[in-house]
C-alpha cells in the first residue's frame, strides 16, 4: 500500500513522496514532526487505540491536525457485516474472535471522541458519512469483501471447500434484500473524527 501511494502521488500530482511502514502505537518519529496525521480504516485495528491516538498527537506540531475514518456500526454496514455473519452461521466462530480488534471496534461516535479528548486533542468533532457500496453482482461483492480483511481472508483460506461453499450460499441468502436490477446496493456508514493539537 505504501509503494502504491508513492507511485500514485508521483503519477497524479508529480510529487515525490517518502513512504514508510510504522507501528501506529509506537510511531518511530520525533515529537512534533508533522502538520497532519491521517488514518483511514486503520485505527480500529489497533490493539490499544488510545495509545495510537496519543502517539499521533505526540508527532503533531502545535496546531497540527489528526483526522481519522473508521467504520460505523456493523448494522449500518451490511456489505461487510453480512459476510462475517455468514462465517459465524456456518462455522460457529465469531468474526473477529472475541477480544481482538476488528472493522467495527470503534463504531461508537462517543467512544471515538473520547479517545481524541483523552489524548489531549482540542476542537474534537465526530461526524457520520454515508458510504454506500454498489456491486455489479453477488460474485463481484463476494470476491471483494471476502478478500478485503486479512483475518477474514485467512480464515476462509483455512477452511475446506465445502465450508466455503456453505458460507457463500449463506451470504447469498443474507444479501438477497439488497439485490437490485443492477446488482447489489448496500448502505454503508463511516465515522470521521477530527482533532487539533493545541
Amino acid at each position: 500500500m505504501t509503494a502504491a501511494a508513492a507511485a500514485r502521488s508521483e503519477r497524479l500530482v508529480g510529487l515525490s513522496v517518502t513512504t514508510r511502514v510504522l507501528d501506529q502505537e509506537d510511531i518511530a518519529e520525533p515529537d512534533a514532526s508533522f502538520d497532519v496525521v491521517l488514518a483511514r480504516d486503520g485505527l480500529q485495528f489497533a490493539g490499544d487505540p488510545a495509545r495510537a491516538v496519543a502517539e499521533s498527537r505526540r508527532v503533531l506540531r502545535p496546531g497540527g491536525r489528526l483526522a481519522v475514518a473508521v467504520w460505523g456500526p456493523r448494522e449500518a454496514n451490511p456489505w461487510l457485516g453480512l459476510v462475517m455473519d455468514a462465517v459465524t452461521a456456518v462455522t460457529g466462530r465469531k468474526v473477529p474472535p472475541p477480544g481482538l480488534p476488528g472493522p467495527f471496534a470503534l463504531d461508537d461516535a462517543g467512544r471515538l471522541a473520547q479517545l481524541f479528548t483523552g489524548a489531549g486533542l482540542a476542537e474534537v468533532a465526530v461526524s457520520e458519512l454515508d458510504v454506500p457500496l454498489q456491486s455489479s453482482s453477488f460474485e463481484d461483492w463476494w470476491a471483494r469483501t471476502s478478500a478485503l480483511a486479512g483475518p477474514l481472508a485467512a480464515l476462509l483460506g483455512s477452511l475446506p471447500s465445502e465450508a466455503i461453499d456453505a458460507i457463500r450460499e449463506r451470504a447469498r441468502q443474507l444479501t438477497a434484500p439488497y439485490a437490485t436490477a443492477d446488482g447489489l446496493a448496500f448502505p454503508g456508514l463511516a465515522l470521521l473524527a477530527y482533532g487539533r493539537r493545541a
